[in-house]
């Protein structure tokens, strides 16, 4: 993946977890060779995110999502927070949204249901 095309990836991401994850990561480059970031957690955890070559439209921002998923679940537990990200609107604070490709598309889906909630960069953001 380009650096420029896994830096529209990651914006997209970045976009949903300021809109709804209380919890926001510090985005550093590595000092290696590692292919992608560093997101890392006020509790000075880190983990790192990268994008794999796939020319499957959608599949790539949604793995980048899944990766960032796992970041924020982790943070907020480290808070002490409820360790849901993103938050299902139908289901409140019982289980997050999944990142899935549909049709070419990156989407937020309910893992219950199957309901597409947002295109993925598009979360809006969490009522409380």
């Amino acid at each position: 993946m380009s650096d420029d095309e896994f830096a529209r990836v990651l914006e997209a991401v970045l976009r949903d977890l300021r809109a709804q994850c209380s919890v926001q990561p510090d985005v550093r480059e590595p000092e290696d060779d590692y292919p992608g970031v560093i997101l890392w957690a006020p509790d000075g955890s880190g983990q790192g995110v990268y994008g794999e070559p796939d020319d499957r439209p959608g599949v790539r921002l949604a793995e980048v999502a899944d990766q960032a998923q796992d970041w924020a679940v982790e943070a907020l537990c480290a808070a002490g927070e409820p360790a849901v990200w993103p938050h299902c609107p139908e289901h409140p604070n019982t289980h997050p949204l999944n990142a899935i490709p549909i049709k070419g598309e990156a989407v937020w889906v309910c893992p219950r249901t199957g309901a597409v909630v947002a295109r993925i960069g598009m979360l809006a953001p969490r009522r409380t």
